[in-house]
This record gives C-alpha cells, structure tokens and sequence, in this order.
C-alpha cells in the first residue's frame, strides 16, 4: 500500500514539473525603454501598442517625475487587490487579483525620461478576451491620477 501512494505520489510530481517546464511566467518589463508589445489577444492595452485594437493613451504629469511616482504609488497601494511586485526610479509593476475567479493582471508603467509621460501597459495572464477590464483598470487609474 505504501509503495503504491509513494508511486502515485512520485509520477505526480514529476507530471507537475513536465508542466511548469511548459509554462511561461508573464511577458512583463522594459525591453530597452519600451514596455513589451500586447499579445494578439484583447485582453491586454498598452501606449506603446502599435494597433488601434490594443492601444491606450499614457499617463501624463506636470512636477517632476519623482513627484509623479510617488503619487502613483499611494494609488496603487491604496487600490484594493493590487500589490506593488517590483519598483525603481523609471518602473513599476503591479498585479492585480480579480475578486471572484482570483485572476491576476500584470501592470506596469514606465516614466519616460525624456518627457513627464507615464507609459502603461496592463494585460491578464489567461484567457483570451477580457471583457474591457484591462482598458477600464488603466482609465480608473488615470482619473485617480488626475484628480
């Protein structure tokens, strides 16, 4: 008995590791100074997208950019199901859970250096359409921002 569930325990975890060694972590981070491109599927926006489909307009600011980054920091932190993953003078990235299904979204934004513009990117990590919510998620943040 306890050579079969040491069996069946053993071609578990070697079913899961053959898995996982399928399966990429989210297309996220700069790429140079750009965020990376939207996969074909709606469910992601970015201002750096070069089709209409995908495309969202950046965030911008007046003050300088470090004023701008901790503004949108205290937004972030302060927004319900969403955790600051990794930050630095130019970056942040951010996840964001759904309420019921516990979906995770990838979001980022970029501060360009050469102008006061905040470059978003926010796309889901499954599925294939995600019913506007990633567009919705980036435009409730830009009214917060701008208020």
């Amino acid at each position: 008995m306890k050579a079969e569930i040491s069996k069946m325990m053993m071609t578990a975890v070697a079913g899961m590791m053959v898995f996982s060694m399928g399966c990429k972590g989210p297309a996220i981070g700069l790429s140079g100074n750009t965020l990376r491109p939207c996969p074909k599927s709606p469910n992601c926006v970015s201002s750096m997208a070069e089709d209409e489909d995908h495309l969202i307009a950046p965030f911008t600011y007046e003050g300088s950019a470090a004023e701008a980054r901790a503004k949108l920091i205290v937004i972030l932190e302060s927004t319900k199901r969403a955790e600051i993953i990794s930050s630095t003078d130019n970056y942040i990235h951010a996840e964001f859970t759904s309420l019921i299904f516990r979906f995770v979204d990838d979001v980022e934004f970029y501060f360009d250096d050469q102008k006061p513009v905040i470059h978003v990117r926010s796309a889901s990590r499954v599925g294939y359409s995600d019913l506007g919510a990633n567009r919705k998620r980036i435009e409730a943040l830009r009214q917060r921002f701008n208020s």
